[in-house]
């Protein structure tokens, strides 16, 4: 079986549950085709790599978040090839065996073929297995150029923090007919040209179930509701990593806070009254 975004890996007499993870681009169509939902979750650096890659997770977003999450930009916009070359070759470095899909940085795929070639391959040549790209119009063709040229391309649409500048801010994207009925276009002409999934970002819930129904590649939410058929969320947000900072479409599933702040405390009290380190733990 075949779909626009690749061959599909081989399902027959394997259930969902001990699916083998997604190894390949034509591993999301697998998924999607079996009714079973992806996973993919963000990671910049080595260590968090290699504690994901036992996870059950089935892949990594080397974002362009990074600038926000790592760097403490207020966007992603200062994120550059190089930069994102530099976070990718990190994370793959623990990532074990999981696929890695990394985000082409603002306006990579607006300077045509060339540019946008040399982009993904210096992404691919990071570590990456595929790269991700913002919005459609404009530049459908780069995206199948791409695709043509041997690299999988995973799309991005409704909220595309790169265009935040013309979007006026950090907001729910396609709320009118209008703007619906454009995204389900983009979503139709981005399979076309051969993507191998799409994120769903920050838009109505009903609008992300109608594309995911439409769509033979899967879509991946985030803020887009549970018709997806997977779902992205920054690791430090479902680590509750940033409690100052929780957006209405994630969630906590643990307190990686008071985790962090309770070791760092811990730590100092031992130092202070002298029990750290002790005759064991010193040379």
């Amino acid at each position: 079986m075949e779909s626009s975004g690749g061959n599909v890996e081989s399902l027959e007499s394997v259930p969902a549950a001990r699916r083998a993870p997604i190894s390949s681009a034509g591993g999301f169509a697998a998924a999607k085709a079996a009714g079973t939902k992806i996973v993919m979750v963000t990671a910049y650096d080595a260590w968090t790599a290699r504690l994901l890659a036992d996870s059950p997770v089935d892949c990594l977003l080397v974002g362009d978040s990074a600038m926000m999450v790592v760097h403490g930009e207020k966007d992603t916009l200062g994120a550059t090839p190089e930069l994102m070359a530099l976070h990718t070759r990190a994370v793959a470095r623990g990532a074990g065996a999981k696929f890695i899909v990394s985000d082409m940085p603002f306006l990579s795929a607006r300077k045509g073929e060339a540019h946008a070639l040399d982009c993904a391959s210096a992404l691919l040549r990071a570590g990456a297995h595929a790269v991700k790209i913002e919005g459609a119009r404009g530049h459908v063709h780069v995206i199948r150029h791409l695709v043509e040229s041997g690299i999988p391309v995973m799309g991005h649409l409704g909220l595309t923090p790169q265009w935040v500048r013309g979007l006026g801010g950090f907001r729910v994207q396609a709320r009118d007919q209008a703007a619906a009925k454009a995204l389900m276009e983009d979503a139709l002409d981005l399979e076309k040209a051969g993507v191998c999934a799409l994120v769903l970002e920050c838009i109505p819930q009903a609008l992300a179930r109608d594309v995911s129904q439409a769509l033979e590649i899967p879509t991946i939410g985030i803020g887009a509701g549970s018709g997806c058929d997977g779902q992205v969320l920054v690791l430090q947000d479902l680590l509750g990593l940033s409690p100052d900072f929780r957006p209405r479409f994630s969630r906590p599933f643990a307190d990686g806070a008071s985790l962090f702040q309770g070791g760092a405390a811990a730590f100092a009290e031992a130092v202070r009254e002298g029990s750290f380190p002790s005759e064991k733990e010193s040379f």
